[in-house]
């Protein structure tokens, strides 16, 4: 059991991870720390933390993990507030969508403690934000991609996988690149075309009228539009460089499908069609085939 965890941020991420704690046993206490009183007054109220500190000092004192669940521009920030009390034993770990950049606020922040830190992102999350949406099964069944660092020991990085495996998710592993590449394809330039196609329609003039016969395709495909914008802006701009990638390629490919368009040329248009249904047809059976292959929850 972990004997003090501190949570930077008790919204969604942070404070699903301290409820998943919390039922699983696996923290004998939990503290919340952040930029809003009144946000960890809440989580106190509902039972996502034990205490809500008033100073990093009183916060890292005994520490065995922190987990900074902020936007992803304020990790550097965070780690030189909380370096001057870093004790010997204590193993810090973050939530941000992106890797190398939060890296490199590490080692800036950190120096020489760099090994203390073990990089992380649970593959996880919500539209809706603040400790009101912490769930306690929000992690459950889903991925955490750990990017160690070789500064980490094994001991640290098993400390921080074990954090994880206690809420239910599936740890996996690794670079920062990598990680990056990864997810500027599948979960950054989604978000971002979803705030863009939401915010061209709310531009137009009859932006009443289309909203009006916006039906269940329309909410589905951007959902994720009602994140919060300022995380998703400092996620854009930590990982620009593969973003830009990942949308040039889009921009090809809807320039491809526009002439396609223009020139009446259904058969191609259904052979991407088609092909788009059948991969992700494979990628759902994937989900649905690990879901019912995971044994299933025990009762203490």
């Amino acid at each position: 059991m972990l004997q003090k965890v501190v949570i930077f941020g008790v919204g969604l991420i942070g404070g699903s991870f301290a409820l998943a704690l919390r039922q699983a046993r696996a923290s004998a206490s939990i503290v919340g720390i952040g930029r809003s009183r009144q946000a960890l007054e809440r989580a106190l109220e509902l039972g996502i933390i034990d205490v809500a500190a008033d100073s990093v000092a009183d916060a890292m004192r005994g520490a065995s993990l922190v987990l900074i669940a902020a936007p992803v521009a304020q990790t550097e920030a965070i780690l030189a507030a909380l370096l001057p009390y870093l004790e010997a034993g204590t193993v810090v770990t973050d939530a941000g969508s992106t890797k190398a950049d939060v890296v490199a606020a590490a080692r800036k922040a950190l120096g020489a403690r760099i090994g203390q830190f073990v990089p992380g992102h649970p593959i996880a999350g919500g539209e809706s934000n603040g400790p009101d949406a912490a769930i306690a099964d929000l992690y459950r069944g889903k991925k955490v991609v750990l990017t160690p660092l070789l500064e980490n020991s094994a001991a640290d990085v098993e400390r921080v996988s074990n954090a994880w495996d206690a809420c239910g998710a599936t740890v996996r592993q690794l670079t920062p690149a990598q990680h990056d590449t990864v997810f500027a394809a599948v979960s950054h330039l989604p978000h971002l075309l979803a705030y863009a196609l939401v915010d061209e329609i709310a531009n137009k003039p009859h932006a009443d009228l289309l909203f009006q016969y916006a039906a269940s395709g329309f909410r589905d495909f951007t959902r994720i539009a009602a994140s919060s914008p300022e995380m998703w802006r400092d996620i854009s701009l930590a990982n620009r460089a593969a973003l830009l990638g990942e949308l040039d390629a889009y921009l090809a490919q809807l320039s491809a499908i526009r002439a396609m368009l223009a020139a009446a040329d259904g058969a191609a248009l259904e052979a991407v069609y088609a092909n788009a249904q059948r991969a992700r047809r494979q990628w759902t059976g994937a989900i649905e085939a690990a879901e019912a292959a995971r044994p299933a929850d025990t009762a203490e």
